[in-house]
């Protein structure tokens, strides 16, 4: 998000310790000074007006002078409800004036107050961009992305040329308008099935229609060509129900087609649709099937707005009973041994560049259903099995997980109450037991399937249940996977997923199954093992992180790097013998602080120099940091588990616990995050993050960058110190597939695209360029340099001459960065360690280039913003 906080300076403020006045500009001012009301022939009550109108101008000016903006903003308010047509010689300061109240009211948590300020700002401005985008950027930080989305793009469509709100805009559409719309609607034979199906009920008698979580409108408008006589659809999201609105206009059936902006649980008859619907259409499905709702909104509508089944071997008119599309589904399950997901999911490692993880701690992804949970979290991740980097390899041959008949409202309900079961699998193939993942057929009507296994080419992801918690992982043929199936939350949950192995029946399953061990025995040996890692390693400590940061953890090179150049500095800052001598890679002669300190015949304690981790998430750098002398390491990590976590590590490599501590219990303002750590004090090393795993550089970074540098003490340096931006030119259709409906072809004849790519962006991210199918047409080449340490060598646009070596299409253009912490250590967020993903430009349209071309790129940079375009 650029500029997230919505006012000058952003949320990380300026460096404290540095005055700074904070002085209102001249020309904030100007407009006030000058502004002349129009004067004619007025009774005393308008004089009176004046009058007021003149003093308020006068207080807010002095209010202003003296920072008290609450005060200003409220003369201004006055000034301009009395005297409208001042609106344009003020507007300029009335921003500024509610930026900063806003600021205030932020900080003070008045977030109503903050937002009734905002909406009497639109009041009076309602076609401000700079409002429209500011008012975006403060509900995005409280977490209304969707609404924050819908004013990013109200200030877009009001000033195209408006470069924050763009990036804002494109930061967020996701949310307003979610990528897989544009794949789906790509995906012409996924529309043709549904059409077939749709046409079969509606020609068997099916005459009134309802089309639940519609949003495009295209199973409507399918209902509709087929000769559906009543047709009504709903659709929650506020932007999705206007673009179904524009869709179905824009095809001439806005009369023929009913749009509620209603959840369909809360549809009722006769308020919203006359009668009892004789079908619903729906695709109200995730990967794992259950996710979006779909068996809630079916058993509401079965009750209350659909007509009542046909009985088996009933033969009685279609038209009189009612019928759902989708007719049922089964879904499907494989063992899969995968690397990608194992590094995502599980540590591997029990020391990441020389410290020790304790075996005391135990590691999960949010997918791991811990035994007496209450929280619903989505039991599975999402991958399109036939991309991932390292592709996978079957331990089990395909089996049935379960059935469900859509059409059955007595095993809809069930569903819910349906106790958990086991099923077994045999395992065909050895290999590491990383996941179960699961697809389904969906059975449209008796001749009308729809399939997302990974072995079909379809828009489809897979749902993926990674397996946690075990003591080991490794299978052999003929042994047992072992997995409990249950339905709960609206979600298929596999859980507790384990294996008995084959010599002996030995069961490898999760810790909160261990003391159901039926032998005596091996029961004993449990509990011993229980109090053997008491004693060693402290009470045991769950930590949850997010599978980008497990990702991290896993990426030896990136900590090794890390490692080495804060070894470098360091050394620099501190030439002693014991850092001169010690060796980065721990085999050295040196080791640490603590044994420095114990050889040295001198008692004199060297001062500590200090090191600020800002980088987002959990990060053991710090620590690292802590190994490498007389450090004073200072962690941004703010949630309590993983401070417990970090704090575990230290003792258990044996840190003072003055060593690390929490930067965040240290601020008076958090939202400062950065300052000095003493007020005599300056920083030795900062370390930033510059690149979201995303794929893009990080919101206001060269602004961090700006404040970091007036906080390090000479010869300090910051993490990283530059980056440069790699990128080259390829051929993708998947690219175009996914980043815009491509014309009416695959929409069958109906006029979509031109609405939906209102909400295309150009960027696309969470990129594997390991895997993504593409044409390479030109060698990597060097696109931008983003120095944080020397801002003189930065630009903010530049030209790049591209030579063409294979003749094709250019679609897009793939970037990723090398991060170089100094002119020796530098990481490569493509390569096959990285917890980073990539992102590509996708061209609006496409440009035929053949072998020997020259293209010139124009690359300019804004804020965290890439864009890249070719001239011609």
């Amino acid at each position: 998000m650029a500029a997230v906080c919505g006012v000058p300076g952003g949320c990380w403020g300026a460096a404290a310790g540095t005055e700074q006045e904070e002085l209102v500009p001249p020309s904030f001012r100007m407009p006030n000074s000058n502004a002349k009301l129009r004067r004619s022939p007025r009774s005393g009550q308008e004089a009176g007006r004046r009058e007021l109108v003149s003093r308020s101008l006068q207080s807010a000016e002095h209010c202003l002078e003296d920072q008290d903006y609450g005060t200003a903003y409220a003369h201004y308010l006055l000034v301009l409800n009395l005297a409208p047509e001042l609106k344009t010689s003020v507007k300029e300061t009335f921003q500024f004036t509610l930026f900063k109240w806003a600021e205030e009211l932020d900080s003070l948590a008045r977030i109503q107050d903050l937002f009734n300020c905002y909406e009497q700002a639109l009041e009076l401005y309602p076609n401000d961009e700079v409002i429209c985008n500011s008012m975006g950027e403060h509900l995005f930080r409280m977490g209304f992305r969707d609404e924050a989305a819908g004013y990013f793009h109200k200030a877009v469509k009001l000033n195209p040329d408006f470069a924050d709100a763009k990036e804002n805009f494109y930061r967020v559409a996701n949310w307003l308008v979610e990528r897989w719309h544009f794949i789906m609607l790509n995906d012409a034979k996924r529309n043709l099935t549904y059409l077939k199906a749709i046409e079969n009920a509606v020609c068997s008698g099916c005459k009134s229609v309802l089309d639940i979580g519609t949003g495009t409108g295209i199973l409507s408008m399918f209902a509709k060509k087929a000769g559906a006589s009543s047709v009504y659809a709903c659709e929650l999201s506020k932007t999705m129900y206007e673009l179904a609105c524009d869709v179905v206009a824009a095809n001439n059936m806005e009369r023929e087609i009913k749009l509620l902006h209603l959840k369909s649980l809360d549809i009722e008859i006769p308020k919203h649709i006359p009668e009892r619907v004789s079908l619903v259409v729906t695709e109200t499905v995730d990967a794992g099937l259950f996710g979006e709702g779909i068996v809630e909104s079916l058993i509401h509508a079965w009750e209350h707005l659909l007509l009542q089944p046909k009985a088996k071997n009933q033969d009685v008119s279609t038209e009189d009973h009612g019928r759902v599309i989708p007719a049922s589904a089964t879904i499907f399950g494989m063992a899969v041994e995968c690397k990608e997901i194992r590094r995502h999911h599980r540590v591997e490692t029990q020391e990441v560049a020389g410290v020790h993880l304790p075996n005391s701690v135990q590691f999960f992804s949010p997918t791991y259903a811990f035994a007496g949970s209450e929280e619903t979290v989505e039991p599975y991740t999402t991958e399109k099995l036939s991309r991932i980097p390292g592709g996978y390899i079957p331990l089990t041959e395909p089996f049935q997980v379960m059935t469900v008949d859509f059409n059955n409202l007595q095993e809809l309900k069930s569903l819910a109450d349906r106790k958990p079961w086991k099923l077994n699998q045999t395992v065909t193939e050895g290999g590491m037991l990383d996941a179960v993942v699961v697809w389904f057929v969906l059975q449209l009507d008796d001749e009308h399937a729809l399939s997302t296994s990974p072995s079909e080419e379809t828009c489809w992801e897979q749902a993926v249940y990674p397996v946690q918690g075990l003591s080991d992982y490794s299978v052999k043929a003929g042994d047992t996977v072992v997995m409990e199936v249950c339905c709960q939350d609206c979600y298929l949950k596999i859980q507790k997923i384990s294996f008995s192995t084959s010599e002996c029946g030995m069961d490898c399953s999760d810790g909160d199954d261990t003391l159901s061990l039926g032998n005596e025995a091996e029961l004993c040996n449990a509990l011993a093992g229980l109090q053997t890692t008491s004693k060693q390693d402290g009470k045991g400590q769950v930590c949850v992180l997010e599978s980008t940061e497990i990702a991290l953890l896993n990426n030896a090179p990136y900590h090794r790097c890390f490692k080495a150049a804060m070894a470098k500095v360091l050394s620099s800052l501190n030439p002693s013998k014991d850092l001169q001598s010690m060796d980065v890679d721990g085999h050295g002669s040196g080791g640490n602080l603590q044994e420095g300190q114990s050889k040295s015949s001198v008692d004199v304690v060297p001062d500590p120099l200090y090191i600020l981790d800002v980088s987002e998430g959990f990060s053991i750098l710090p620590i690292i940091a802590g190994k490498l002398g007389p450090v004073k390491a200072y962690s941004s990590i703010e949630k309590e588990q993983h401070q417990a976590v970090l704090n575990i590590i230290s003792e258990a490599n044996h840190f003072p616990k003055e060593t690390l501590e929490f930067w965040l219990s240290h601020l008076e303002d958090e939202n400062v995050v950065l300052q000095r750590p003493k007020s005599d004090k300056l920083w030795s090393i900062i370390i930033l993050d510059v690149i979201e795993t995303s794929g893009l550089i990080q919101q206001e970074v060269m602004e961090k960058a700006a404040i970091s540098r007036c906080l390090l003490h000479s010869g300090g340096k910051i993490f990283p110190q530059y980056v440069l931006v790699y990128g080259m030119l390829v051929e993708s259709q998947s690219l175009l597939l996914e980043s815009a409906v491509q014309g009416t072809e695959p929409t069958l004849g109906f006029n979509i695209a031109p609405f939906i790519n209102q909400f295309k962006v150009p960027v696309r991210v969470y990129l594997d360029l390991s895997t993504l199918p593409c044409v390479p047409l030109s060698k990597p080449a060097e696109l931008l340099r983003l120095d944080l340490m020397n801002p003189l060598l930065n630009s903010s646009s530049r030209e790049v001459k591209v030579q063409i070596c294979k003749s094709g299409q250019v679609t897009a253009i793939p970037f990723w960065y090398h991060i170089h912490l100094d002119e020796e250590h530098s990481l490569n967020t493509s390569d096959e360690f990285s917890h980073w993903k990539q992102a590509a430009v996708v061209l609006d349209k496409p440009i035929q280039v053949q072998v020997g071309d020259e293209l010139v790129l124009d690359v300019q940079h804004h804020k965290s913003n890439i864009s890249i375009t070719v001239k011609q």
